[in-house]
């Protein structure tokens, strides 16, 4: 069945902000709302003409509560456009997208504003169980002697003993492992050195560096704190890493056999994404210039102790539907929550017992050129804040075809839980 095209109109990111052990200076909602604002004063609709808003977000804040309509109404979207929230982990953002795409397919909407958003920074310090249940007690003692036996019983260690929520976030539930760990595995399974990993990295932050001075990165809007200071650009860029740098660096999540260290692994980092989705109608209707259009998304299901895998297990059947090799795709985009992650994905498609024993190909299905792949660096330099990436890459996928004046392009991203989600873009004629 063929569906009607799904426009990319335009859109915008915050620069992306490195959580430093303390809140940052915005909450979720502020960073949406800004890179939203931007957005949308540029358009030749009203706010209030959108059909719906879709925000991605995987951590909002207990005051957040459906941050996606909290967000719409601050924009001046007014009371009738409705607006909802999703959450399918690091790809919040492509969720938002995929599920604008069904709307606008099946008649729904025509215009909507969709992205995600995330500030990892303010991941909230939890109370145990056991600090829980006192305090339950707390509440129910009616006399003064009750509540003095309650403190007599109260360990400090309980009190002083918080549980970090996003320490929580990134641990699998099921499986009992950080998405860290799951990294350590792809880079034993696939042989891949530190060497190889702080490469890659070093080469991210390079890349991003030439981004930024060559004007690349269009689609990032300043954001404005309570006190005017201005955040133009993302602040986790390093241009002065290298291997040796790096080579300082402990393993985090295997102290003692590991290979993965905090700095060939994406940052802890705050920031939002915002594209603007359109059908045939709403282009002709506002006499709209889109930066490209959204052919195909897949989503996909592996094992979580492998999860950095998904992108290679989503873009395949794209890829198969469209009649594409991998060289057949001009640049791609695959979100980097670790070298090893993104590295372990080209390893697989290289693979041929890989290919044949887990996406049922004769063979393996081929090479991805690096020079084609994450041109202007990716999350290890420029963060990853979990809900805003899978918008993010695909938004900057678009610009950055549109610069190399190519036509075609896959943003994929691997999803804690073990799946993954693509999607395959092409700029226009």
């Amino acid at each position: 069945m063929e569906f009607p095209a799904v426009y990319v109109v335009d859109g915008a990111r915050t620069p992306f902000l490195k959580g430093r052990n303390a809140p940052g200076p915005f909450s979720a909602s502020d960073l949406a709302v800004q890179a939203g604002r931007a957005l949308l004063i540029r358009q030749a609709f009203a706010p209030d003409d959108l059909d719906e808003v879709i925000l991605g977000c995987a951590s909002p804040s207990p005051d957040e509560v459906n941050i996606g309509r909290v967000v719409a109404l601050r924009l001046g979207c007014g009371h009738k456009v409705p607006a909802w929230t999703v959450m399918r982990n690091c790809a919040s953002g492509m969720q938002a997208l995929d599920s604008a795409i069904a709307n606008i397919q099946n008649g729904r909407s025509q215009l909507v504003l969709a992205g995600g958003v995330d500030a990892l920074s303010h991941a909230p310090l939890l109370y145990s169980e056991a600090m829980v249940r006192w305090f339950a007690q707390m509440m129910q003692a009616k006399t003064i002697g009750q509540k003095i036996g309650s403190f007599v019983r109260l360990r400090p260690s309980q009190l002083l003993s918080p549980v970090i929520g996003l320490l929580k976030g990134l641990t699998d539930p099921v499986i009992g492992l950080l998405m860290g760990q799951t990294a350590e595995n792809l880079a034993w399974r696939f042989g891949i050195s530190r060497e190889q990993m702080d490469q890659y990295s070093v080469r991210s932050h390079q890349r991003a560096v030439a981004a930024r001075t060559a004007g690349h990165l269009g689609e990032i809007v300043p954001l404005v704190d309570a006190r005017g200071k201005v955040y133009g650009e993302d602040d986790g860029v390093r241009a002065d890493s290298s291997l040796a740098g790096l080579a300082k660096l402990k393993p985090f999540f295997d102290r003692k056999y590991g290979r993965v260290t905090p700095g060939n692994s994406s940052q802890i980092t705050d920031g939002a994404a915002w594209l603007i989705l359109a059908s045939q109608a709403a282009v002709d209707k506002w006499d709209l210039q889109p930066l490209g259009r959204i052919i195909d998304s897949q989503w996909a299901g592996l094992d979580p102790a492998q999860m950095g895998l998904g992108p290679v297990h989503a873009a395949t059947p794209i890829l198969q539907r469209q009649g594409l090799a991998l060289a057949d795709v001009d640049l791609w985009e695959i979100n980097e929550a670790f070298a090893a992650q993104v590295l372990g994905c080209l390893a697989a498609w290289e693979s041929d017992e890989y290919c044949r024993e887990q996406l049922d190909l004769p063979a393996a299905l081929g090479t991805v050129s690096q020079e084609r792949l994450n041109v202007d660096g990716s999350a290890i330099a420029v963060g990853h804040p979990v809900g805003a990436s899978g918008a993010r890459i695909v938004l900057h996928l678009l610009h950055a075809l549109r610069t190399a004046e190519a036509r075609r392009g896959m943003a994929a991203i691997c999803i804690g839980g073990g799946q993954g989600g693509a999607m395959l873009v092409e700029t226009m004629a």
